[in-house]
């Protein structure tokens, strides 16, 4: 990273993600469900609820019911980071079916031409609009091939239809293909070592109530950092963050450091020297931009996750907004 300012005053306050209580990740965390098929994604995640007995939870990215695998679920202040898990790219491993026989080599030389940047129809029976996208399929490894049976991992952007990518894959060979069995083996960072079934929260909670016992409770509960971990990260002074964490924009002079070549109107994530996110924001301007400036807004405030309070209030509002809120790039 970017140093913008090295003279600051050491940060004597905050708390590290990793040295938070349980019930302080409950409040703001993240938990990796290991999704069992058969239920819908809305009944795992209202099981999960009851379990967890939070009043706030929200699941990132619906897995079809006969579909098992990761399913992020987002705890408290983090269904605000929704949107964020949608986005992440994802893992799957497939069990496809071809209709006709096919040679292995054809086989996995017609697989090969789908990786990339595809066109999918979303499927008739999907929460989305139906008309052609662009997604790109990083890498697909062919696992197994047995008749007419392929087990592959398919590692893709968020939103690709693996059912459909079955079905092209069937057109491509002129045989015809269908999925068989899917499961989602990773959702962003969170994978399967991550992923916890229902009953294991559901005793994690309960040993922990009425032992205090909260390591297994620990291992379960992610701290909500790790669904920014993909978005370039700006490190604010412990001067700047209660302003921030009342809704303030931030200015260059609430700047420590940054990371190198974000690009004006990305969408940026605001931590502590800790560790600790504070809010996500829109850059203003790009980081040259803001290590040649020595005044203005250099992130507008979205979304604050981190309470007020927790860090000094010494900024002084009037003070700020005597700045240019739009400096020129």
């Amino acid at each position: 990273m970017l140093v913008k300012d090295p003279d600051t005053i050491k940060d004597r306050w905050g708390k590290r993600p990793s040295d938070r209580s349980v019930g302080e990740l409950l409040r703001a965390g993240v938990v990796a469900l290991d999704k069992q098929s058969g239920p819908t994604s809305h009944q795992v995640t209202a099981w999960a609820r009851e379990a967890l007995h939070v009043d706030r939870i929200g699941h990132g990215g619906t897995l079809d019911p006969y579909v098992s695998g990761v399913l992020p679920l987002c705890l408290g202040k983090a269904v605000r980071l929704t949107d964020i898990v949608l986005s992440s790219d994802k893992e799957y491993v497939c069990l496809m079916r071809l209709h006709g026989d096919r040679s292995e080599g054809r086989i996995r030389e017609v697989i090969g031409r789908f990786v990339g940047r595809i066109y999918q129809m979303p499927p008739v029976r999907s929460a989305v609009k139906r008309q052609l996208r662009i997604r790109r399929i990083s890498s697909i490894e062919i696992r197994e091939i047995e008749g007419r049976d392929v087990l592959f991992v398919v590692n893709c952007d968020a939103g690709t239809y693996i059912r459909t990518l079955c079905t092209d894959i069937g057109e491509a060979l002129g045989c015809g293909a269908n999925m068989i069995e899917l499961r989602r083996t990773r959702s962003g960072l969170l994978g399967e070592r991550d992923a916890a079934t229902m009953q294991d929260l559901a005793d994690a909670y309960v040993f922990w109530q009425q032992n205090g016992r909260d390591a297994w409770m620990r291992s379960l509960l992610h701290p909500v950092e790790i669904l920014v971990d993909p978005l370039p990260k700006i490190i604010l002074k412990a001067t700047a963050v209660d302003a921030v964490c009342r809704g303030a924009d931030l200015t260059v002079r609430g700047i420590h450091m940054l990371d190198e070549d974000i690009r004006r109107n990305a969408l940026v994530a605001m931590m502590t020297a800790r560790g600790e996110l504070v809010a996500i924001g829109t850059m203003l301007m790009s980081t040259p931009k803001v290590m040649a400036s020595e005044q203005g807004v250099a992130v507008r405030t979205q979304r604050v996750i981190m309470e007020p309070g927790h860090y000094p209030s010494m900024w002084k509002f009037s003070t700020d907004l005597e700045e240019d809120p739009f400096p020129s790039e």
